[in-house]
This record gives C-alpha cells, sequence and structure tokens, in this order.
C-alpha cells in the first residue's frame, strides 16, 4: 500500500502554506517596486507643473483683466444712461481737475458749479456775418473788453466775417505763467483778487495747498483788466463798498453781515458774496434764527462757519472765520455777533464768503441786502 493518507494530507496543507506566503512575499515586493516607480513619476509631473506656474498664472491674470476690461466696455453704455437729466458719453469725460471749488462734505453746504454745461477753457469763435463785438460778448456772457484783450483787437471794429476770435469762459483775461508768478502777483496785477483766482474751478494748481502754479500753464483770472488801458465798457469795472455791518432794514429784508470791500460777487462758480476788510470785524447775523453749524466739522473748503436756519424758508452761511462764537442750537437776534472775519479754509486773505440759501438753492445776496 502506499503511504499513510493524514501524512499526505498534512503535506500538501503545509505545500499550500508554504505557496501563498510565497505568493504573499511576491506580491509585496512587486507592489513596493510599483510604489517606488509611482513615486519617481509623481515627483516628476509635480516639478514639471511648479515649473509652469508662473506662465500659467501670468495667462491667468491677462486673461482675466481682459475679460474685466471687455465686461466694462459692454455695460458703460448702460451706465451712461443712469446719468440724471442728460446722457453721458463716459469715455468723453476728461480727468477731474486736480483743484476745485471751495467745497465741504456737508451737502447743505457744499459750493457746486450751478450749471454743468457751462465751459471753463477758452474756446475758438468764427464771426458770422452781422457780428460785432457786443453781440459776440452778449452771446458768450463776457465783456467787450475780454474779447479785445485775448484777440488783441484795435477797436470794435476790427473784426471780419471768417476771423477766429478766442473766447474765454468768463469776464476778465488770460494770463500764462511766467517764472516767479503767484497768484497774488497774478491778481493784483490784473486789478483782481487772489481769492476769485482760486475760486475759479477750472484753475489748477501744483499745489493745493500753497496755490502753487505751473510755468507755462493758463490762469482765468475773472474781472481781471489788463493793465495801462481804458475800458470799453468801464461800468462792469465799479466797486461797491458794503453799508454799516448791522444796520437797520425793514422786516423781511436782510442785514449786511459785515462792512468791507465786496471782492467777488454772485456767479455760477461762485455762489455767494465775498467781503474783504483787513481790520477782521466781527461778522453779524443777517436776521435772526437757529444756530444748524458752528465750527470747521471737515476740516478744508469753506473753515470755519456758521450756519443759520431763519425759519422761514431762508438759511445764511458765514464762511473763513478765524474764530465763531456760537454754538449748534443757540438762537441769535439779527445783528448778533457770531464769529469773526478771517482767512480759514480754502482762502487767500481775510475776508467773509456769504450764502443765502431759499427753498429754490442759492441765490445772489446782493438782491436781498440792503
Amino acid at each position: 500500500m502506499g503511504d499513510d493518507p493524514l501524512e499526505t494530507i498534512l503535506t500538501f496543507a503545509s505545500d499550500v502554506r508554504q505557496f501563498f506566503r510565497e505568493l504573499s512575499r511576491y506580491v509585496i515586493r512587486i507592489s513596493h517596486v510599483q510604489f517606488i516607480k509611482f513615486e519617481e513619476k509623481k515627483g516628476f509631473f509635480v516639478t514639471s507643473l511648479y515649473r509652469q506656474r508662473g506662465k500659467m498664472a501670468g495667462r491667468l491674470i491677462h486673461s482675466g483683466m481682459a475679460g474685466l476690461a471687455a465686461i466694462g466696455i459692454m455695460i458703460a453704455p448702460v451706465v451712461a444712461q443712469e446719468f440724471p437729466g442728460k446722457s453721458v458719453d463716459p469715455w468723453s469725460v476728461g480727468s477731474p481737475s486736480s483743484v476745485l471749488s471751495a467745497s465741504t462734505g456737508n451737502e447743505d453746504t457744499s459750493t457746486n458749479i450751478a450749471n454743468p454745461d457751462l465751459r471753463g477753457k477758452i474756446i475758438d469763435y468764427t464771426v458770422a456775418p452781422g457780428d460785432t463785438v457786443s453781440s459776440i460778448a452778449e452771446k458768450f456772457g463776457v465783456s467787450e473788453d475780454t474779447i479785445r484783450w485775448q484777440n488783441d483787437l484795435a477797436s470794435k471794429d476790427a473784426i471780419k466775417i471768417g476771423q477766429t476770435l478766442e473766447i474765454l469762459p468768463v469776464t476778465g483775461i488770460s494770463h500764462k505763467v511766467a517764472k516767479g508768478d503767484t497768484v497774488y502777483s497774478i491778481a493784483k496785477k490784473y486789478d483782481s483778487g487772489a481769492q476769485a483766482v482760486v475760486d475759479f474751478p477750472f484753475n489748477s494748481f501744483s499745489n493745493d495747498e500753497t496755490f502753487e502754479l505751473a510755468i507755462g500753464q493758463t490762469v482765468i483770472v475773472p474781472e481781471g483788466v489788463k493793465p495801462e488801458t481804458v475800458l470799453w465798457s468801464p461800468i462792469a469795472r465799479v466797486r461797491q463798498i458794503t453799508p454799516d455791518a448791522g444796520s437797520v432794514t425793514a422786516t423781511g429784508q436782510f442785514v449786511w453781515p459785515a462792512s468791507g470791500l465786496i471782492t467777488q460777487n454772485f456767479v455760477w462758480y461762485h455762489p455767494g458774496l465775498d467781503i474783504a476788510n483787513n481790520a477782521a470785524p466781527n461778522i453779524l447775523a443777517a436776521d435772526a434764527g437757529v444756530i444748524t453749524t458752528a465750527g470747521w466739522p471737515d476740516g478744508f473748503g469753506y473753515g470755519n462757519r456758521v450756519m443759520i436756519n431763519h425759519q422761514n424758508g431762508y438759511q445764511t452761511l458765514y464762511a473763513h472765520l478765524s474764530q465763531v462764537f456760537v454754538v449748534p442750537g443757540q438762537r441769535v437776534n439779527r445783528g448778533d455777533a457770531i464769529g469773526r472775519m478771517g482767512s480759514t479754509g480754502r482762502s487767500t486773505g481775510t475776508h467773509l464768503h456769504f450764502e443765502i440759501y431759499t427753498p429754490g438753492g442759492r441765490v445772489n445776496p446782493l438782491n436781498y441786502l440792503r
């Protein structure tokens, strides 16, 4: 007979265990080798990605910016339609001047251009049949002398059809800045006021704090007069002195808030009255009312100011004060001292900037002061 069956079974079982043991070792060894190869390939792949990351990032950034620009171009006409009162081409809007008219963070007291369509630059005009210096001056709202000086006219009859004339935006004179010029020297040369030069919103300055000018730039001098000339329209140069501040007036009229020289009148870019006096007198309430603003809330613009609500639809503003004598909520009578004339804020010298507000907007104080 052959071998013992039990011994045969045990031997077979031992062989099976040995087979699976060797198989496991083989699988583990193969898996380890494959894992090492995978790690090597993975490292190479990752290194390649890192090497390309800068290039790809640049492409993504540039693509993104181009996409944003494209979106901006597409929605620009839609945004333009949202401008109130007029259609605006957003690509035709120029850069803002580095110097604007006096403004504050308070919407009630900000000095804004009354009509945004009014120009601030010198324009060319071609003389048409029937035109005269007088009719052109009236057409553009400037004096005859303004046209005369800008175009070196020898007489009122010195224009001819087809001639191109330069027209200033306001009555006055233009000046090309030379070395050593300042707003003060320019204003003195043309018998105007430095404050008027600063307040014209389209005059720009290299330094908005010192009103420094750049050599070669053109400055508009409102109400300026060419030296040593006989005026064609002398009535435009009448200087007015205010009555004594605090003089008694009829009910419903405003008393003069200060005495001094009127250096600037009410115009579209300067919606108030400037009264200068080197003696820096006290400023008086033009009428009885309640103080709504007292001090310098925004750090620039009007400087120290007082606003009075007269509780009859009128409000008055007194700006550039050196001292303020009242506080918000205080009631004052007509003629009460509310502060002292000064030169705080956007100012070139001691003066009062005075405004009158009505429900319809700011009005010319000269129509209300008696």
